[in-house]
């Protein structure tokens, strides 16, 4: 099967409409068969968020990449929230005008029996961890604990059917939600998918980065360079790992399938991992992402900031572009910058590449004199990475300048 920007919505839409479907043709009059088509769709929208937060690269690179699966994911996730909150709601008016105070006991929790305390049970840890899901300022460690309660509202809401007495085929469904919850959990969060591998080499290019070269203890990861991987550090002789799996940008793939990482102290995590030594043990998944698979037939201009070179520096250790080049690089100071010296080996080496250092000195580059004219711009392809707010300017700078929407590529790394 080839990737197509019209699978995920297929699959989205097939997944919604199941549900729909069977509950259409017994919709009861008023409101409660609202209430009912409203309960189903609700499951179907969280059926398909949850495939969308399955860490599969298969399943990625048919969805069009980790990115873009993420963004339905939430999408999918509000949407559900909103119809399911609407199905108890919808139940109750059904009640409203006959009999009131039946109406109120559809919707207090204290007169519920235990299908009702189940129901408001899935709902109450989907509205705590949508709440997290939207909250940019929670701190990673609290945002993952009420995460966590997204995924106890999906037993919850089977539960609650099951409690209804609901023995239909359709009750499969669910079933097959919490199927993909425990998929999602074991392979990916507790890591049973993962690669085993072991830091084999350390090196420090600059100040507050480490470069790591991970070597598979087995079966290597499958991977090409603008592509990233996501590790978690484990034990070492002296170091103890953070456990947890976080996306780091590839920067270099050898041929006996170790790889190279390149890692900026930016939390906590990744500043402990600043002191690792060689002989930690590691777990991989991945390889995700389309970075630098656009057009290699086009002129281009790669703008990396900080730790957004690694992407262009393993793409330029792997072979000479085909195409003309302009790598600008920025950085905060003269100690931030990792790899100079080798990037400037290589585009003398590459005589199609043209290298562009800028010291930002502390303060938000000036993108306006960095970046090339419009008349230079035009048709070429413009890669951007780093910071979020680097990018954002970048990408406001070139379409100013004309250049289209397509021709600007960049990849977001916040997979909350």
């Amino acid at each position: 099967m080839k990737p197509s920007r019209w699978t995920l919505p297929v699959v989205v839409v097939g997944l919604i409409a199941v549900p729909l479907w069977w509950a259409w043709p017994g919709f009861a009059v008023g409101w409660r068969g609202a209430g009912i088509v409203l309960g189903w769709l609700g499951y179907g929208f969280i059926f398909a968020s949850l495939v969308c937060m399955m860490r599969e690269p298969r399943l990625a690179r048919w969805f069009g990449g980790l990115e873009r699966m993420y963004a339905w994911h939430h999408v999918l996730g509000v949407w559900a929230y909103v119809f399911l909150l609407a199905h108890p709601l919808a139940l109750a008016a059904d009640w409203l005008p006959d009999a009131p105070d039946y109406a109120w006991s559809v919707l207090s929790p204290a007169r519920q029996d235990l299908a009702g305390w189940l129901g408001w049970a899935a709902l109450l840890c989907l509205m705590a961890g949508l709440g997290s899901a939207l909250s940019a300022r929670l701190s990673y460690s609290a945002w993952r604990w009420l995460h966590g309660l997204l995924a106890l509202s999906v037993p919850l809401g089977l539960a609650h059917l099951v409690a209804l007495g609901i023995t239909d085929w359709l009750l499969w469904m669910p079933v097959l939600a919490l199927g993909v919850l425990l998929w999602r959990v074991l392979r990916s969060d507790v890591g049973l998918g993962a690669l085993p591998h072991v830091v084999s080499a350390v090196s420090r290019p600059a100040r507050d980065i480490v470069e790591l070269t991970l070597k598979p203890m087995a079966r290597g990861v499958r991977a090409r360079p603008g592509q990233f991987i996501l590790v978690a550090f484990f034990e070492g002789p002296r170091f103890r790992g953070c456990h947890e799996y976080h996306p780091f940008t590839l920067t270099h793939i050898a041929p006996d399938g170790s790889l190279r990482i390149g890692i900026k102290a930016l939390g906590d995590c990744t500043r402990h991992i600043q002191s690792i030594e060689p002989g930690v043990a590691v777990r991989v998944q991945g390889a995700f992402g389309d970075f630098g698979a656009v057009e290699a037939d086009k002129p281009a201009v790669w703008l990396a900031g900080g730790i957004g070179i690694a992407p262009f520096l393993a793409l330029l250790r792997a072979s000479p572009p085909a195409r003309p080049v302009t790598l600008i690089y920025l950085y905060q100071s003269p100690a931030d910058a990792a790899f100079v010296a080798e990037l400037e080996a290589l585009a003398r080496q590459h005589t199609g590449v043209s290298l562009q250092t800028v010291v930002a000195d502390g303060g938000p580059p000036d993108l306006d004199a960095i970046l090339p004219a419009s008349e230079v711009l035009v048709g070429r392809e413009c890669l951007l990475c780093g910071p979020p707010a680097l990018v954002s300017a970048a990408v406001h700078v070139l379409q100013s300048r004309g250049v289209p929407v397509g021709c600007i590529h960049y990849e977001r790394f916040d997979f909350r």
